[in-house]
């Protein structure tokens, strides 16, 4: 099977935060929430406090003032379907599996446009913002992986991040996405 992660690898950019930013100008009520997500960004990333999730748990806190999410989220994937790249339309296959650190409620609809065989991504409450479990991230993404499909084997993996390591060592192949160029995995 051929694994891919979603941000910035078969999509160009960061599709929570354009979902973000595109939420930010049709419903002004979540920007009350921006100073408490950049205490968040701030403590987690330059600070070095706390974990990814926590911080992803105060940004996601916008979530509830969507109203109709589900009708939201659609509609964004109908205007950002076009940033899916290319190398991946040409090469998809029913058996892909996706594995994001975005939210699944979230990547179920374009996954479903896709024909993605399986979407692993954050479980994140769409009514709350809170995560079930932990982000979708690094070693999470490889107990995901076998918690779903326990004896996956990947044929290639495709990536933008060296924090996907933990799966590209699993991989036959692996390859680093770097906008539309495609790299072979540098030497682990």
């Amino acid at each position: 099977m051929n694994c891919y992660d979603f941000d910035n690898t078969i999509y160009r950019g960061d599709s929570s935060i354009h979902f973000y930013t595109y939420c930010l100008v049709r419903y002004p009520k979540i920007w009350r929430h921006l100073p408490a997500q950049l205490c968040a960004f701030v403590r987690y990333y330059l600070l070095h406090k706390g974990n990814k999730t926590e911080m992803k748990d105060v940004f996601y806190r916008y979530l509830p003032d969507i109203p109709d999410l589900d009708r939201v989220v659609q509609r964004f994937w109908d205007k950002r379907f076009g940033h899916i790249k290319p190398f991946y339309l040409e090469q998809k296959q029913a058996d892909d599996v996706i594995i994001s650190a975005s939210p699944e409620f979230f990547l179920a609809p374009v996954c479903k446009r896709l024909g993605v065989g399986l979407l692993l991504g954050s479980r994140v409450d769409a009514g709350t913002g809170l995560h079930d479990g932990l982000n979708c991230h690094g070693e999470e993404k490889v107990r995901r992986l076998f918690e779903s499909l326990p004896q996956a084997a990947i044929t290639t993996f495709y990536s933008d991040s060296l924090s996907d390591s933990p799966l590209a060592r699993l991989a036959e192949k692996a390859y680093l996405v770097k906008g539309d160029r495609v790299y072979d995995w540098p030497a682990m």
